[in-house]
C-alpha cells in the first residue's frame, strides 16, 4: 500500500486544546496512521492570538523536520487553526518547510455575524473576552487574548490577514465547507447557529460555506442523514458514524479525512 510522502501535522480549532485524556480529532489520527500517515499536533494554545499561535506552529513545523527529516510535512486544520497555519507559513516563512495546507471550516473570509456582533459595547464585547481568558488559562493556554480573536473573526480585520498573509508558492491550498441541515441539527450549536441563519445563512454552526473557501475550494460537504454536518461533527468530535447507510453525502467524518490523505498521495505528498 502507497503510504504519504511527508508527515502531517494536525492543528486543532479555538476553544479546545490537544490532550491525552480527550483528543480533539476523535477517531481520526487513528485512522490515519493505519494509511501509514506520521501524524503530530499543533499544541497551540486554544484562545490565543494567531501572532501568538503562528509562532508557535512554525516552532512545531522546525521540530518536525528536525525529528523526522523529512523536506516538508502537510498541514490539516481545522476552524482558527487553519489562520494559524498560514501565519506561520507566511509571515513566519514556513512556506518551504510545507508541502499542504487542508482547511476544514477555516473563516478565511471572516464573518458578517461577528461584524453584527462586534456593535455590542466594546466593554461589553472586553468583559466577555477577559471572562473567556480566565477559563482557558485554568485549562492550560499561556497567552489567551479572546478578545483579539473576536476581532480577528470580523471580515475588514481578515481582509488585512489575507493582504498580509498571502499564499506562498509551492504550498497546495485546499479548503472544505461544511452546513447543517438546520440549527436544530446540533443542540450544541443550536443558538450560535440560530444567530447566524438569521443573517447569513445555512452553516455549520458557526460558519457559512462563504467563509471559508480558500485556495482549492472543494465543495459544500453534508452527512447522507438528514442533520447535516456541524462544526463538532467535523473533527469527530461524537467519536462515531453518522450513519451505516450508504448513498450521497458523507457517512462517516474519518471517511472523508481518508479521501484527503488519499488525494494528496496521489499528489505526490
Amino acid at each position: 500500500m502507497q503510504e504519504p510522502k511527508y508527515p502531517f501535522l494536525l492543528v486543532h480549532g479555538m476553544g479546545f486544546r490537544d490532550g491525552s485524556l480527550f483528543n480533539y480529532w476523535g477517531r481520526i489520527p487513528r485512522q490515519l496512521k493505519k494509511m501509514g500517515c506520521d501524524i503530530y499536533y499543533g499544541t497551540q494554545d486554544s484562545n490565543a492570538s494567531v501572532e501568538t499561535n503562528g509562532k508557535h506552529i512554525a516552532d512545531r513545523i522546525q521540530k518536525i523536520i528536525e525529528k523526522t527529516g523529512a523536506e516538508k510535512i502537510n498541514i490539516i486544520a481545522h476552524s482558527k487553526g487553519g489562520l494559524d497555519a498560514r501565519y506561520a507559513i507566511s509571515t513566519c516563512g514556513m512556506g518551504k518547510y510545507v508541502a499542504s495546507l487542508t482547511t476544514i471550516s477555516t473563516p478565511h473570509h471572516g464573518s458578517n455575524t461577528v461584524d453584527t456582533l462586534m456593535k455590542l459595547p466594546n466593554p461589553l464585547v472586553r468583559f466577555a473576552g477577559k471572562c473567556t481568558d480566565i477559563v482557558f488559562r485554568f485549562i492550560g493556554d499561556m497567552k489567551p487574548d479572546s478578545y483579539k480573536v473576536f476581532q480577528l473573526f470580523t471580515t475588514e480585520m481578515m481582509k488585512n490577514f489575507n493582504r498580509e498573509n498571502p499564499d506562498v508558492e509551492g504550498v497546495y491550498y485546499q479548503s472544505y465547507a461544511f452546513v447543517m441541515h438546520s440549527p436544530f441539527s446540533d443542540m450544541f450549536l443550536f443558538v450560535p447557529s440560530l444567530i447566524v441563519w438569521c443573517i447569513e445563512g445555512p452553516n455549520d454552526g458557526l460558519l457559512t460555506p462563504d467563509a471559508v473557501r480558500w485556495g482549492n475550494f472543494k465543495g459544500i460537504y453534508k452527512s447522507n442523514i438528514q442533520r447535516g454536518i456541524s462544526h463538532c461533527d467535523e473533527v469527530d468530535m461524537r467519536r462515531k458514524r453518522f450513519t451505516k447507510k450508504k448513498g450521497e453525502g458523507v457517512s462517516d467524518i474519518v471517511e472523508l479525512y481518508m479521501d484527503i490523505v488519499t488525494e494528496l498521495m496521489e499528489l505526490g505528498m
